[in-house]
């Protein structure tokens, strides 16, 4: 058995395209390599921002000898059709076939037996077109290769059983030479297997497993941390990110200047984090301490002293603008920036930000009543203001911060402090792990943004599709669900969403499955409350969910599910035969068992109490109220032939079961649940 391995050495990989490209590549060839009958032991993939690696353990020195069979013509065929037959298996004669008696008459039969190709060629052709598939968000052209790739390709290990696979690619040169770290390392390496290359990699200065890589980085900068009596403010992303942009990792700390300790927090992690991949540091008391941590690709003579100077520079300069910009803007009432909106283009369709504005302040007015606590005055201002920083130079140079240099500028006009606090939270919760606002202006307009972007898009008819949702609506509605959710609102949506209600419950009711999923709550129950069509509050909704789930777990719930079903079933047959709905009351005089008129009275009584307790809004008494339909259901259909020969009685019966489905279908359309 043979190890394959191949490197792919490339200029530097984007950070966010690493991992990605390693799973792809790995799947690629393992897909092929079953594809063309070369099994293997085990594959391993591995990326560092120079070069993708895999490993594929205990392939055979050559494919499995294969036998096919084909039936011909019968025998006495005419010579054309005996002819083509031969042409299509590849043979000359008919000597070459057998004749078989299949019971239908005696035909020839072709045994075509192939013999396995060389492992060895077979990669040649299938690696090769592995490594043209790989899906890259973005490729680029470059002067050694005639494909596009993700960035220029340098040269390509390929080597089977100690022995080079020849891979067309062009002018990269292919065989069993690589490369260790860009700067540390000048030296050209041989490798026979992946044990010496990994080896080798690492001697030459470079950690080829992302974990190995990951978790040096982690102690480092918690090492160089606990030194200066710190702490590193966490940022899994990040690290995540800076793990893919060096191949030898060194953590480095350097100082912040006083002067610029003076800028929001929000500032200077921002231009640390998103410009230069810096980690903020904390200090006893969770503050933002005076000091950044680099994480270099080298060891330097000096013990790194070049690089953080170099690096304190850089956040310097970037510090200084943003430190001239937060100066000039608040030299400016956040107030006197809001008419500047007009010159900003929300949509063609809908009109400027300064327009969008309005619309919100309209909106958050009206929702106002609808959350406790929500003073309308300061829910206007907050809406007014909430976009009014986008004119500031410091969002301008960091689009990031938008909202939160709002807040930022609202304070120091001197604003009240629910109305700031709203700005900087109206475009929250943004994703899963974002905080939901919970104050109540905050939380209002909040709302009014999402619907307002929701209701304007929907009724534009640029609504997302597939995997496309460029003006990112579901997370809009996502925001939406858990604003309310979170915040217990009673806030019918049908009157606020208006003409464009049916399509946004419709894509509501699919953003609810997505937010719920994760909490193990059933989509199709979701969905059978949501086809009730009545249905627009989001905290009654879930209520009743939450009583249909318990019901069905309940042996009464899962049994009448059954005889629903059943019952069902049976209507909606007969009902296509006789091309007839059953859907009118039954006529008790026609009862002939007494199974009947004892579910007859059961429905009635289930629908009069079903009804009361959801009026009630209790939910879990409506379940109650049709848990007692299970045993007149069961001994009707023990009891009771519904296909009677008697036309009149069979219809009687079939609207009987009709009333099963109409009554069970007020509380939740149960065809709309699984199992």
């Amino acid at each position: 058995m043979a190890e394959l391995l191949l490197e792919l050495l490339t200029e530097e990989i984007p950070a966010r395209m690493q991992s990605a490209a390693a799973a792809d590549l790995h799947r690629l060839v393992t897909e092929k390599l079953k594809a063309a009958g070369l099994e293997f032991a085990s594959a391993e993939s591995y990326v560092t921002p120079r070069r993708l690696t895999l490993v594929v353990d205990g392939l055979p020195a050559s494919q499995p000898d294969t036998s096919e069979e084909r039936r011909g013509p019968r025998v006495g065929a005419p010579d054309a059709a005996v002819l083509g037959f031969l042409k299509s298996v590849g043979l000359s004669s008919l000597g070459e076939c057998e004749e078989r008696d299949t019971g239908k008459g005696i035909f020839h039969f072709a045994v075509i037996k192939r013999a396995g190709r060389p492992t060895i060629e077979v990669l040649a052709e299938l690696l090769r077109a592995a490594i043209l598939e790989m899906p890259w968000p973005k490729s680029m052209r470059f002067p050694a290769a005639s494909f596009r790739w993700v960035r220029p390709l340098v040269s390509v290990l390929c080597i089977l059983d100690k022995k080079v696979v020849k891979l067309d690619l062009g002018d990269v040169p292919v065989g069993w030479v690589t490369r260790g770290h860009r700067f540390l390392s000048k030296a050209e390496i041989a490798v026979n297997n992946f044990v010496d290359y990994e080896a080798d990699l690492r001697r030459f200065h470079v950690m080829l497993y992302p974990t190995e890589r990951r978790t040096m980085i982690d102690e480092g900068l918690a090492d160089e941390a606990s030194k200066a009596g710190l702490t590193v403010k966490p940022d899994a992303a990040l690290l995540d990110e800076v793990t893919g942009l060096v191949e030898w990792p060194v953590v480095l700390m350097g100082r912040i200047e006083p002067e610029f300790m003076e800028l929001p927090p929000e500032v200077l992690t921002t231009s640390m984090r998103a410009h230069q991949k810096y980690f903020a540091c904390l200090d006893s008391e969770g503050m933002l301490a005076p000091n950044f941590l680099v994480v270099s690709n080298m060891i330097a003579d000096d013990g790194g002293k070049a690089i953080v100077a170099g690096n304190e520079r850089v956040l310097r300069a970037r510090l200084s603008d943003a430190k001239f910009f937060y100066d000039q803007d608040r030299k400016v009432k956040l107030e006197t920036r809001v008419p500047k909106l007009k010159e900003r283009v929300f949509h063609a369709k809908l009109g400027s930000v300064l327009d969008k504005v309005e619309r919100v302040g309209t909106l958050a007015v009206m929702l106002s009543p609808q959350v406790k606590g929500a003073d309308p005055v300061k829910v206007a201002r907050a809406a007014l203001l909430m976009k009014a920083d986008l004119s500031t130079g410091m969002v301008g140079e960091f689009p990031e911060l938008q909202g939160v240099m709002g807040r930022y500028y609202a304070v120091h006009d001197g604003e009240d402090s629910e109305v700031a606090e709203a700005i900087a939270e109206h475009y929250s919760p943004v994703g899963p792990g974002d905080r939901c606002p919970s104050a109540p202006v905050s939380v209002v307009v909040a709302l009014a943004d999402k619907i307002d972007t929701l209701v304007g898009f929907f009724g534009i008819d640029e609504k997302p599709t597939g995997s496309k949702d460029p003006y990112a609506l579901r997370r809009a509605a996502l925001g939406v669900i858990r604003l309310i959710i979170e915040n217990k609102l009673r806030l019918p949506l049908t009157p606020i969403f208006g003409k464009a209600a049916p399509d946004l419950l419709t894509f509501f009711a699919d953003r609810l499955k997505v937010a719920l999923r994760d909490k193990g709550v059933r989509h199709d129950l979701i969905a059978a409350i949501f086809a009730l069509g009545n249905e627009d509050d989001l905290v009654r909704l879930l209520a009743r969910v939450d009583a249909l789930g318990a019901f069905l777990k309940s042996e009464d719930g899962a049994n009448l599910l059954t005889a629903y079903k059943r019952a069902t079933n049976i209507v909606r047959i007969e009902e296509g035969k006789d091309k007839v709905r059953y859907a009118d009351a039954p006529d008790a005089a026609l009862f002939q068992e007494a199974a009947e008129g004892v579910l007859a009275e059961r429905l009635a009584d289930a629908n009069i109490r079903s009804t009361t307790a959801l009026k009630k809004e209790d939910f879990a008494g409506a379940m109650a109220a049709l848990a007692v339909l299970r045993q007149p259901v069961d001994e009707f259909f023990n009891k009771v032939t519904v296909n009677a020969e008697d036309r009149a009685l069979r219809a009687n019966r079939l609207k009987l079961l009709s009333q099963i489905r109409g009554t069970l279908n007020r509380v939740a359309d149960f065809s709309q649940i699984e199992g």
